[in-house]
Formats: C-alpha cells, sequence, structure tokens
C-alpha cells in the first residue's frame, strides 16, 4: 500500500473514531426527570410546576444533562380511553425528584410505583425528595423512604412550623458548592423519622442544619398545631432540613424539606443546593463554585397554577 493509502485510511479511521465518540458522548448524557405535583394550596404556595420548570431553566446551562419536568403528577398515557400509569416515561433517567404533596396522596406510594421506583434504585437511579414530597404514611411507605432516602417525615412526630432557619455553615461536600449562607421564612421541616439501621444511617450526610428557637418548637405548627411533648423535650439540639444519602446498591439520594414558598427560589443559595443536588443524584460532577444560573426575579412569576388570589 502506498505512503498515500496509508494516510487516506488513517483519515478515514480517525473522522470514524471521532464520529463514534461523539455518538458515544450524546449517549452518555445523563436525564433528570422532576415530576411536578398537582396544584395544591393557595397561591404562591406549593407551586410544583412552577418551582420545577424554574430548576429546569436553571440547569439549562449545564451541560450534559437534559431535564425533563412531568406536570401534574406520575406520568399518565391513555390506553383504551383510560389514562393509566406511564411508567415507561422514566426509562432512562438518572435521576428522578418528586416535588410534590405527600401523605396519603403522595405520588410514589401508588399503584405499583414502589416496586417501580425500587427498581429503579436497583439499577443506580438517583433519588429526591422536595418539601411535602418526604412525608408518607408509616409501614410500607415509610419503609421505602428508609430505603431510597434515609429518613422521612413522619405525622404527629416531625414538624412543620413556619420559621427562619439560619444555614451559615456546610460541610464540604459537592452538593454545598458554592452555596453561601442563606435564612429564609418558610415551611422547613424537621425532626425527621430516621432509620434505624445504623449502617444506612451513617450514610446520612446532613447539608442545611440549624438549632430552632424555643418559641419555634413550642409552636404553633403548621398542621397539627401542636406543641409535642417530643418537640419541646428537645430544645436546643441541632435539627436537619435537607440530607444527603447513599444507598447500599450504588445510588445517590437527598431530602430538601423546604420549597413551601414559591418565592423562595429566588434566593440563589437556596436554588443552588437544590441544583448541585440534582447533579449529584444524577452522578454528573458538581461545578467547582456549584450550578450558577440566570434566573431572574421574572422568572418567578411564570408558570404559576391557576389558583385564587385571595
Amino acid at each position: 500500500m502506498s505512503f498515500r493509502c496509508i494516510a487516506a485510511f488513517a483519515l478515514v479511521v480517525a473522522a470514524a473514531a471521532a464520529t463514534t465518540t461523539t455518538i458515544e458522548t450524546q449517549a452518555r448524557n445523563k436525564r433528570i426527570v422532576i415530576i411536578a405535583g398537582r396544584p395544591s394550596h393557595p397561591a404562591g404556595m406549593h407551586e410544583f410546576r412552577a418551582g420545577s420548570l424554574l430548576l429546569q431553566k436553571a440547569l439549562s446551562g449545564v451541560k450534559g444533562i437534559t431535564v425533563d419536568v412531568i406536570p401534574m403528577g406520575w406520568p399518565k398515557k391513555t390506553v383504551d380511553g383510560k389514562e393509566v400509569d406511564d411508567n415507561a416515561a422514566l426509562d432512562g433517567a438518572d435521576a428522578v425528584f418528586i416535588y410534590a404533596d405527600g401523605g396519603r396522596g403522595h405520588p410514589a406510594i401508588q399503584n405499583d410505583r414502589v416496586q417501580v421506583i425500587d427498581a429503579l434504585a436497583k439499577k443506580g437511579v438517583g433519588l429526591g425528595f422536595g418539601h411535602y414530597g418526604v412525608e408518607v404514611p408509616v409501614g410500607e411507605p415509610a419503609a421505602a423512604m428508609h430505603r431510597w432516602v434515609g429518613g422521612y417525615y413522619e405525622n404527629n412526630y416531625s414538624v412543620n412550623p413556619m420559621w427562619a432557619p439560619k444555614f451559615a455553615k456546610f460541610p464540604s461536600h459537592p452538593v454545598t458548592r458554592g452555596v453561601g449562607p442563606f435564612s429564609n421564612n418558610d415551611e422547613w421541616y424537621f425532626n425527621m423519622r430516621w432509620t434505624a439501621d445504623e449502617k444506612l444511617k451513617s450514610r446520612i450526610v446532613p447539608l442545611l442544619v440549624d438549632t430552632p428557637s424555643e418559641d419555634v418548637r413550642d409552636g404553633p405548627y403548621v398542621s397539627p398545631r401542636g406543641p409535642y411533648d417530643h418537640i419541646i423535650a428537645a430544645k436546643g439540639r441541632a435539627e436537619t432540613m435537607m440530607w444527603v444519602f447513599e444507598r447500599p446498591d450504588g445510588g445517590r439520594s437527598f431530602g430538601f424539606t423546604g420549597g413551601h414558598t414559591h418565592t423562595n427560589w429566588g434566593d440563589a443559595n437556596q436554588r443552588r443546593i437544590v441544583l448541585n443536588a440534582l447533579l449529584w443524584i444524577a452522578k454528573v460532577d458538581v461545578p467547582r463554585g456549584g450550578v450558577v444560573d440566570t434566573i431572574t426575579a421574572a422568572d418567578l412569576t411564570v408558570n404559576l397554577d391557576p389558583k385564587s388570589r385571595d
């Protein structure tokens, strides 16, 4: 073979390799799915769709990821004129964040969805739960949350006062990169029901921590109004409002108890710690300075659910 032929062949091989590399790089893009709950509460509260779309926009400048927002709860499709679960909509997800109402109506515990999420977790899919989405009933739903995220909000054990914790110090962790001190008045839940399994508990890292004042512990809480004796008895104890969890299956998870009041997403530090967490559970490298976005005050006024403004 002549030198020209060899050179031409090498160029073809190099071009093919470059094309293959590009395809492989594109195939490795991470997919983050945010399940936004149905409308609830008065205007400006539990704006799950608007908040999720805001997080999606904030992550739009991060290369190598795709963020899909599924509004109105668990994905659905129509079969024979009836709406049924569309679990396949979660295929290929690297992370799933549920920002929705919880309790008995929690989207993750209806039908066979616990098994669906368990299957995702076994594949190493990241899991996140925001605000009311950290609350489930005692029993199998609670056991599932212990598997998925290490702790959950338990009715009449955990509490949900409106208060303004001061988040001033953060542990060294990818999720806290670039996060500065902040304090927002919101329905910050605390006194989570943590797993009793010591091996699992050791995998929990508190990120947003503050010590409630006696007035906060004394209530009233949002619902039930309290106060609870066991909350008062714990005066002086620091409480966790956000945590991360490295699961034994190799996946990553986080719980975030804020997010009740939509305007608080206007705080760049609150946004950043949640945006960083979404990247982290998807196993995307968090930038050294955390996620820097282009969100403006105007972005907080769009995509709001049609609710009474009274």
